[in-house]
């Protein structure tokens, strides 16, 4: 749904997006990650053909965006950070502007607007002015504008800033269904912990460059390498080490606080499962068994690239 082939993007001497190539599929939740000035920003904006690209190639669902810029710009939405919007209008008002400006028949509006409004959690709001609403509201009614034509490849920058923990979460359970729904979800943001929660993919980019991308866990496990065990021993600490120690899936044994052992393990979850199960069988009491698996924070860090700001 999304390629970009050798996108460069050059102002005067600066190049800020060098020869990046991506490719995203139907169903996808992308995080694009990256620090301040690393060319997220540049890219969306050469994707939405607000930006010409000094070369390369771009294609929104099949259709190259410079051979095709108004077929492209039917199949994209867009919510930038920080959107302007109509405070003079009520939210209902706002959508339906927006629904008429995408051709959607005046008779069908009122359904639709009352839909998106539910379906970002304004409905109680729905006759408040825009210039009453709080900036984590605002977020969701831009979000609501953007879901309006139903676009098939969707661009959102900084999507959950300023919202409330509930808004955090409303947002995640719409773009689970909107990648299960086919369409294809850039997400730019800072917020890597909660991203963790809904990014099925992953781009990293720094100074203009594409570091990494691919599958989250595929990605986790080209870069990571295993996931964590933590175990909590209450008996039996020497035997533990010992079978650890005669166990060719685990890693180096760190100590942890209260009795819990940290070590990576090359297994999977069954593997992980029939490691507990020799243990408690050997005579090990063990109080709390866990797989821990790094997020987009870690896996962040882990390439090299500089700390988000």
């Amino acid at each position: 749904m999304i390629r970009l082939h050798d996108l460069r993007v050059e102002f005067d001497n600066i190049t800020a997006v060098h020869d990046l190539s991506l490719e995203i599929g139907p169903g996808e939740v992308c995080g694009l990650i990256g620090p301040n000035g690393a060319g997220k920003t540049t890219t969306m904006r050469a994707m939405l053909g607000l930006i010409e690209p000094t070369r390369g190639t771009i294609e929104i669902a099949g259709v190259d965006i410079r051979e095709h810029p108004e077929r492209a710009s039917r199949l994209v939405g867009f919510m930038p950070d920080f959107p302007p919007m109509y405070d003079d209008l009520k939210c209902w008002e706002f959508l339906d502007l927006f629904a008429g400006s995408y051709m959607i028949p005046r008779p069908e509006r009122p359904a639709l607007v009352g839909r998106y409004l539910e379906l970002v959690g304004l409905t109680e709001k729905r006759e408040s002015m825009v210039a009453e609403l709080s900036r984590g509201m605002r977020q969701r009614l831009m979000l609501a504008k953007t879901l309006i034509p139903q676009p098939k490849v969707i661009l959102l920058d900084e999507p959950a800033s300023g919202m409330d923990p509930t808004g955090r979460i409303d947002l995640r359970n719409i773009l689970r269904g909107l990648a299960a729904e086919g369409r294809t979800v850039l997400v730019s943001s800072h917020i890597l912990t909660e991203m963790s929660e809904f990014c099925t993919f992953v781009a990293i980019m720094e100074r203009g460059r594409m570091v990494v991308s691919g599958r989250i866990d595929e990605v986790k496990a080209q870069i990571m390498g295993a996931d964590s065990l933590a175990i909590e021993v209450l008996d039996g600490e020497e035997r533990f080490l010992n079978l650890l120690a005669e166990d060719p899936l685990a890693g180096p044994i760190e100590r942890g606080v209260d009795g819990v052992f940290l070590f990576r393990y090359a297994g999977d979850t069954r593997v992980a499962s029939d490691l507990l199960a020799q243990l408690i069988t050997s005579g090990v009491r063990i109080a709390s068994f866990s797989r821990r698996k790094e997020g987009l924070e870690e896996l962040f860090l882990k390439v090299g690239a500089k700390e988000l700001s």
